[in-house]
């Protein structure tokens, strides 16, 4: 598919990696859609940077859709680490005549690039491109998890216009459903109300307060490795450490643990594509939250670089088998620990029948808390919220 049709070059110049340097930044080694006449090759490509210049659904926020240079700005003037980075960006998206034409083109570029195993970045713009995002999938006929770092679960109403706070219930009511779970880290439930908590419990989905992921950061990993996707809404970040966002508030993670999150997906063999929303130049301070965003990118690269392809398979011996009777259950847990990694993964009872449906569903990525939660005669809740959505 020839995609240079759906993207407009990035103006290069003013960038501060062009300033004279003996060591190669990032600006440098990524090869950038900059003229019209020169499209990057796609061959041999691990990660895809696109732009998406679209707010015309945000919320509260509208300016974001200036972000995506902004970011690569200060994206492009940091330091690779050790690896070889083979990285292109492809540019902005087009601006389409409507919202909806921007989603078909965003998603059709999504779905071309994972079909071509190719990570795409996105940098937003507002959050309700992360429906494209899953549409992309959609096109792909693959059934997905989906994780947010998110204030709020952006359910909105049902007989809301799809918006940057509303997109996740056209994704969960859309028509055929490729949406298996998901995943919200560090809502913070006075943004949430009661009514929008039980309707996620109900559907089996997975929704963690800002205060118990704080907490002990380490569990997000595995929250994190069972993604197929990952959505960031800079409004997850409190307002001291990312004022570029018209919907910031005073609490919220720190730039770290953002980071450190955004590792984690980085180092997720499942996890195909991620996309950051929501960053606001026009009120941000000297660029600070482009700063952060650029940062987080780069702790994706990093770890992406660093995976260590360790999913468990048919491969057993690179893993170590652990099976745990529990009183008065019939089905035996089997865990598996990475010996490569050291990350754990559970395997919940699937019907045959619908195996080969969710093989990518009923292998769930866990830590060893559940494994000594289980050991302790005690089902782990990841393994039920699995099982209790494959029976």
């Amino acid at each position: 598919m020839d995609l240079v049709s759906y993207f407009e070059p990035v103006n290069v110049p003013g960038f501060g990696f062009e300033e004279a340097n003996l060591h190669l930044q990032l600006g440098d080694i990524i090869n950038t859609y900059k003229e019209i006449e020169r499209f990057p090759e796609l061959s041999g490509i691990d990660i895809a940077i696109l732009g998406v210049k679209e707010d015309r659904k945000a919320i509260n926020n509208k300016g974001c859709a200036l972000a995506p240079d902004y970011v690569r700005n200060k994206l492009y003037q940091l330091y690779p680490g050790n690896y070889e980075a083979k990285i292109v960006d492809l540019g902005n998206i087009k601006r389409g005549f409507e919202v909806e034409d921007t989603y078909f083109a965003l998603s059709t570029v999504i779905a071309e690039l994972i079909n071509n195993n190719i990570v795409p970045v996105i940098i937003g713009g507002s959050q309700d491109m992360t429906y494209a995002n899953y549409q992309a999938y959609e096109h792909l006929g693959q059934i997905i998890n989906i994780v947010a770092v998110d204030s709020m679960f952006d359910l909105g109403k049902t007989e809301e216009e799809i918006g940057s706070q509303s997109y996740l219930s056209k994704i969960i009511l859309h028509q055929p459903n490729f949406l298996f779970n998901y995943t919200n880290i560090g809502y913070q439930s006075y943004f949430v109300n009661q009514e929008a908590v039980d309707l996620m419990k109900n559907l089996l989905f997975d929704t963690y307060r800002l205060g118990n992921v704080r907490d002990d950061l380490e569990e997000v990993e595995p929250m994190v490795r069972n993604a197929d996707m990952l959505s960031v809404d800079i409004s997850c970040v409190r307002q001291s450490e990312a004022p570029g966002n018209g919907n910031a508030s005073p609490n919220g993670f720190y730039g770290e643990e953002l980071c450190q999150i955004i590792r984690y997906a980085g180092l997720s063999d499942k996890l195909t594509s991620i996309g950051f929303y929501e960053m606001n130049p026009t009120i941000d301070k000297p660029d600070q939250t482009s700063h952060l965003v650029a940062q987080a990118i780069w702790y994706f690269i990093d770890g992406f670089y660093f995976r260590k392809h360790d999913f468990p398979s048919k491969e057993q011996d690179d893993f170590v088998k652990y099976i745990v009777s529990i009183e008065d259950h019939k089905d035996e847990l089997i865990f598996y620990k990475s010996k490569k990694s050291d990350r754990w993964w559970m395997e919940v009872s699937c019907p045959t029948k619908l195996k080969s449906k969710y093989e990518r569903q009923y292998l769930v990525p866990c830590s060893y808390n559940d494994y000594t939660t289980a050991c302790k005669d005690d089902i782990p809740n990841r393994w039920w919220q699995v099982y209790q959505k494959l029976m």
